[in-house]
């Protein structure tokens, strides 16, 4: 009988292997924790109570609104220098007088058919409108252009005179 007794003992007790070995539970290395040194209360922030803040703006001033008035007319003037151009080149023919609102609607009306210009060859609204800015800064240009190397001609005093509804 005590060789049944080993060979029931030994199905009883399962073999050790190596996956068994490796999955075994390893004791915890013990962590050291770094001292943590209790602050003062008088260092600690107090919880304040949240007060109304009071916003201070100051007002604008007469130049900020004269100073804005003058960038949107030069904007708008910038906006319509072709038509612009192109009315006071006309004015310019003899027997042809354009003052005052006729030379605004004029520098419009041509002004919108020069971008359509743009807008009808390039395809593309925001690229035709590139173009036309292109435009308006060569435009510019060759007004500057004509003021500086052409001494007689006051070609800007001209041109405002025109559209203010002074005869040049």
């Amino acid at each position: 009988m005590s060789e049944e007794n080993q060979n029931i003992n030994n199905e009883v007790e399962a073999p050790v292997t190596e996956l068994d070995i490796t999955a075994a539970p390893q004791p915890a290395a013990p962590v050291a924790e770094p001292a943590v040194k209790p602050e003062p209360e008088a260092a600690k922030p107090e919880p304040s109570v949240t007060q109304p803040q009071v916003i201070i703006q100051k007002e604008k001033g007469f130049a900020h609104y004269v100073g804005f008035a003058i960038i949107f007319v030069l904007c708008v003037c910038f906006y319509f220098a072709p038509g612009i151009a192109l009315t006071y080149a006309l004015n310019l023919v003899p027997g042809v007088t354009l003052v005052g609102m006729t030379s605004w609607i004029l520098s419009a009306i041509f002004s919108v058919i020069v971008w359509l210009i743009f807008k009808l060859k390039i395809k593309g609204f925001k690229k035709s409108f590139y173009f036309y800015i292109g435009c308006c800064v060569f435009v510019v240009a060759l007004l500057i252009g004509a003021e500086v190397l052409t001494e007689q001609t006051n070609v800007f005093a001209d041109i405002f005179a025109m559209l203010a509804g002074g005869l040049i």
